[in-house]
């Protein structure tokens, strides 16, 4: 009995959870992307913060993108899926202003992969988060 109670506890408190991925309306466009890392060559003086303010550890799924991609949505923290790469990437850097419709997949330490990676026009797909739906209660 107390076996059966309570795989119908995990069953309803997992009907509720949503996947990460259905909390989203997903949009898709063709962006340029190129690649960057942690240099002061690459990036200012502090090479592991972000425009936002946000750490860079190599290992991180981060990109940046250009001022005109945040304008359509891509805001700090948006979740991104990038044609050819099967993690989930977040945006946590921006680029200079003279940059249009770009993203920079960010690679650590690893010149050598963001000099083969190179530039090349990619889809990619971003997550707005859908709208929280309100319970209604009754008095």
């Amino acid at each position: 009995m107390r076996i059966s109670i309570l795989i119908c506890v995990l069953l309803l408190l997992s009907c509720k959870e949503q996947r990460f991925e259905d909390k989203y309306d997903w949009h898709t466009i063709e962006v340029t992307a190129s690649a960057y890392n942690s240099t002061r060559h690459q990036t200012d003086s502090n090479p592991y913060i972000t425009a936002y303010g946000d750490s860079l550890k190599p290992g991180l799924n981060y990109i940046a993108v250009s001022k005109d991609l945040v304008k359509k949505g891509l805001k700090h923290n948006t979740p991104v899926k990038i044609e050819g790469f099967d993690s989930i990437y977040f945006v946590k850097d921006r680029m200079h202003s003279r940059w249009k419709n770009r993203i920079d997949i960010y690679m650590g330490l690893d010149v050598k992969a963001a000099r083969q990676w190179g530039r090349k026009k990619v889809s990619i797909s971003y997550g707005i988060p859908k709208p929280i739906e309100e319970k209604h209660t009754s008095r």
